[in-house]
């Protein structure tokens, strides 16, 4: 079922709602082109919308799995045509699966992990896909040839909660590799990584630990660890998690150390950073959705949802978001800059 043009409040606006027959949206995420958006579920299912009509595209189907995060393919260096519509998502059973849109099939299937994918990503020039495992193991796997390359324990024995990859200079942070990527567990641990996958290389360049109480009596489970490279500040990253205090904080990679903190209402369960504006999203198992404007604007807060906020990603162009609770998705425009 899909509503439109709900309401509008403050600097942000619902474009649209939609639900889906599935246990449980588990990733949601725009096409490069921000013409489509993907989704998937427990149900083992990934679902590709079109955004101008809300309107389902195209369905792929694993019996017996659950579909546990998935990712578009970047733009390509050449023009990026229909041909090149590639979504890559990970199941409970260790593999991945690529499916191209424009084909409507499945193109290729890997098995580079022995338990449930927990997070994966293309890296910037798509060549390869980073998959992390509910063991905390990282893969690094070739689309191409179909073989895994390298395999990565620094996190061994927790989750993977994030992995996400973005460009840097060759040379930059005195590392060489004109990507970096990071890595995310369930035990408040974040890596940071420069990378050259062509020349083989992978050079870790920080660690990050953050320090939290005991685990609540009665709590079913801690709200999750997660991290963000800042779109705004260039050798930055957002962190959020279980912790000493309700906050977001931000690391700088060159002076390592925590630069900022930013109250929170609650523990956040999603987070999502505008590449188009100085706006961080964070959701919370309260159902609710905050807009903060960084670094020390007044929040608005959103109580659109009828569940926990788990998922919140804002496109490649910043302007529009998708947050998730349980089967419901949700569209959000923003309104100012």
């Amino acid at each position: 079922m899909v509503y439109s043009a709900l309401w509008s409040s403050g600097c942000i606006r619902m474009l649209s709602c939609f639900t889906l027959r599935c246990l449980s949206v588990t990733e949601v995420s725009f096409s490069p082109d921000e013409t489509l958006c993907a989704t998937c579920g427990e149900d083992g299912s990934v679902r590709v919308w079109s955004l101008g009509r809300m309107e389902l595209v195209v369905q792929f189907q694993v019996l017996n799995q659950s579909c546990q995060c998935l990712a578009w393919k970047p733009h390509a260096s050449v023009a990026w045509e229909a041909e090149s519509q590639h979504v890559v998502a990970g199941y409970s059973d260790g593999t991945i699966r690529v499916f191209s849109i424009s084909r409507t099939e499945m193109e290729l299937k890997m098995h580079p992990h022995a338990t449930a994918l927990t997070a994966i990503a293309y890296s910037t020039d798509g060549e390869m896909i980073l998959s992390g495992g509910k063991d905390g193991l990282v893969a690094v796997s070739s689309p191409r040839t179909g073989m895994t390359i390298r395999i990565l324990a620094d996190h061994k024995g927790s989750a993977i909660t994030v992995l996400q990859c973005i460009r840097k200079q060759y040379h930059d942070f005195g590392v060489e590799g004109g990507e970096l990527w990071l890595a995310t567990s369930s035990d408040r641990r974040v890596s940071v990584w420069a990378s050259d996958w062509l020349k083989d290389k992978c050079e870790l360049l920080d660690w990050l630990s953050f320090a939290a109480p005991a685990s609540p009596e009665g709590l079913g489970s801690l709200p999750p660890s997660l991290a963000a490279f800042c779109p705004w500040e260039h050798g930055t990253l957002v962190y959020v998690g279980f912790g000493m205090q309700k906050e977001a904080l931000f690391y700088s990679l060159r002076k390592k150390q925590v630069i900022e903190k930013i109250s929170l209402p609650y523990f956040a369960t999603s987070l999502s950073l505008s590449p188009a504006a100085r706006f961080m999203a964070v959701g919370f198992s309260e159902r609710l959705l905050r807009l903060q404007r960084c670094p020390a604007g007044l929040p608005q807060d959103y109580a659109g949802h009828d569940d926990a906020v788990h998922l919140c990603r804002f496109a490649p162009a910043g302007r529009r978001l998708l947050t998730a609770s349980h089967s419901a998705v949700l569209v959000w425009e923003l309104l100012g800059g």
